[in-house]
């Protein structure tokens, strides 16, 4: 059953994003399934995650693989994120991670994150895709109050002392040196990520797949899914795909009309983006932040933003419940307000596009990578907690070597099995008590 309104999951509608006005990558040609069709593998969703593994499974294993689509390559979260390329993908903290699976399976989480990073900039180079990433390189967390700044600096010590992290702590003073000047109180500076532009990479994604042999078919919508024997067979409106394995890849957009398990696992929630005008060289200069580097706030409802390489200014964040049409115009006045406090010099600065989406959380605060329980020849990857543009890339990849038989090393964070949430029906007000806690200690802690 879906949690949001059906404007959500209508694919037959584009998103209205700055990303859809400026992609530099043309959308492939991508024709609906029409008939009966069989391949090696099948794979629902045309993410990062399933446009991944689908040009891993047929550039490097050489198998015979479709992808179905509700709607167009990076229609849902691939297409419409913040760009941002960098470690993350899980919410429960490191200190938490070594307590239950130890200081060397952390470690071997951590260098996963890492390679992703470095996975999607291979991918670009080799496949010529056009990220439009500009000079950004590194990502900044920025203490939102002063009594953040100390946890910060323990925070870049831990990561330094357990996984050889160059974290560096930025005073104010030091940030606005940096061309990154704002309100915040200080930020911890990690070498690791850059920015990119999410759409044109996933059509670029989209065109490599093609180019080896895959096949993409959209506006593809599965509407059953059967085991007949050793074979999966997926129904849409218009024809049937017979695979000998299946990878669901539909992330937060999964509502239960295929496998109402894997449903229950997920938990969709929202995260809105707004992106200013052009901004002028004067206008950057006179507030001070003239830098591309990836930044958020240390708030647990976050705040993520980003100059974009043709200046203008990217602002996201988290919030709201319900996804009603009133929640999200509250949602967008919070935002902009949040943005002008932040970013005083620029108060008076209009907006040029707002939109939103579907990010995936999981009960056990992780990403999840592995076989289908229950179902044979089926396997899902899924949760990356609103920062899958690295993280989704390698799952994909790391799907396609299990499903060729390669067995890839999974680390404990990622190969655990997924567990329902507790009463599924109660989601959203999990959701919503969880953000009146989360607001309550970021505005006053």
């Amino acid at each position: 059953m879906p949690l949001y309104p059906p404007s959500y999951y209508n694919t037959a509608q584009p998103t209205p994003s700055w990303w859809q006005a400026s992609a530099s990558e043309p959308a492939p040609l991508c024709p609906a399934l029409e008939g009966d069709e069989t391949c090696d593998v099948a794979v629902i969703g045309a993410g990062y995650t399933g446009l991944s593994a689908a040009l891993h499974l047929a550039r490097d294993h050489g198998l015979s693989v479709r992808v179905l689509e509700a709607g167009y390559p990076g229609w849902g979260a691939s297409g419409r994120n913040g760009g941002f390329c960098c470690i993350g993908g899980a919410k429960l903290s490191y200190q938490a991670m070594i307590r239950r699976f130890g200081l060397e399976e952390t470690r071997a989480f951590f260098g996963v994150q890492r390679a992703a990073v470095d996975l999607v900039r291979a991918m670009a180079q080799d496949e010529g895709i056009d990220l439009a990433a500009g000079d950004a390189q590194g990502e900044v967390c920025l203490a939102h109050r002063p009594n953040r700044a100390k946890e910060l600096q323990e925070e870049g010590a831990f990561l330094a002392r357990n996984f050889g992290v160059e974290a560096r702590w930025l005073s104010r003073e030091a940030l606005a040196e940096a061309g990154l000047r704002s309100s915040l109180h200080g930020g911890l500076f990690l070498p690791q990520g850059f920015g990119l532009h999410p759409l044109n990479y996933a059509r670029g994604l989209a065109r490599a797949a093609l180019a080896h042999g895959a096949v993409i078919h959209g506006h593809s919508q599965v509407i059953g899914w059967a085991r007949e024997g050793r074979v999966h067979r997926l129904a849409t409106d218009r024809g049937s795909l017979r695979a000998a394995q299946v990878l669901l890849a539909t992330n937060g957009y999964e509502h239960g009309t295929l496998l109402p398990a894997q449903e229950r696992q997920r938990l969709p929630v929202l995260s809105s983006i707004i992106v200013t005008r052009l901004l002028s060289a004067e206008e950057r200069r006179e507030q001070g932040w003239q830098a591309t580097t990836l930044a958020y706030d240390s708030r647990d409802l976050l705040h993520y933003f980003r100059l974009l390489p043709d200046g203008r200014f990217l602002f996201g964040g988290r919030g709201g419940v319900s996804g009603r049409p009133g929640e999200t115009a509250r949602q967008r006045r919070w935002m902009e307000a949040r943005f002008r406090s932040f970013f005083p010099a620029w108060r008076a600065v209009p907006f040029t596009h707002f939109w939103n989406g579907l990010a995936c959380l999981a009960a056990d605060r992780l990403p999840h990578i592995g076989p289908i329980e229950g179902l044979p020849g089926a396997h899902q990857a899924f949760a990356y907690h609103g920062n899958g543009v690295a993280l989704a890339t390698w799952a994909g990849k790391a799907v396609a070597e299990q499903i060729a038989g390669r067995a890839p090393h999974l680390p404990a964070p990622l190969r655990q099995a997924a567990a329902a949430f507790p009463v599924p029906a109660l989601r959203k007000l999990y959701l919503r008590s969880a953000y009146f806690g989360l607001r309550l200690r970021d505005e006053l802690l």
